[in-house]
């Protein structure tokens, strides 16, 4: 069972940063690929960005150029750098993961989220 923890959620202003932390309860070696994803209300989940044990991204058109995500690998640990932040970004922002402990298996894991908001 893996463990995910995020961190970092605030109130800020439209224009301001963030940065979201998501610690994983064993090597993140292991969390293979690992991503942010965001709900408003109202809207269904959606993804932010991805990141694999590469390094190899990926993000949704909306935050492409202005959030940036990186993996600590030391440390066990996602980041979410977000610049420029608009009012359209305010949401819960969870943290996900998959486990594949052989082949054929794949497990899925989400942290318990971590609010966002952003006032214009």
């Amino acid at each position: 069972q893996v463990r995910l923890v995020e961190s970092g959620g605030d109130l800020v202003q439209a224009g301001g940063s963030l940065r979201l932390s998501c610690v994983a309860s064993e090597s993140i070696f292991s969390i293979n690929p690992m991503g942010w994803y965001r709900q408003a209300p109202g809207k269904q989940r959606e993804l932010v960005a991805i990141i694999t044990i590469g390094g190899a991204t990926n993000y949704a058109d909306s935050v492409k150029g202005r959030f940036t995500i990186s993996r600590d690998n030391a440390k066990n640990t996602v980041y979410l750098q977000m610049n420029s932040l608009k009012p359209e970004d305010t949401a819960v922002y969870y943290c996900n993961g998959w486990v594949s402990p052989k082949a054929g298996y794949e497990y899925e894991y989400w942290g318990q989220g971590t609010q966002v908001t952003v006032s214009s």
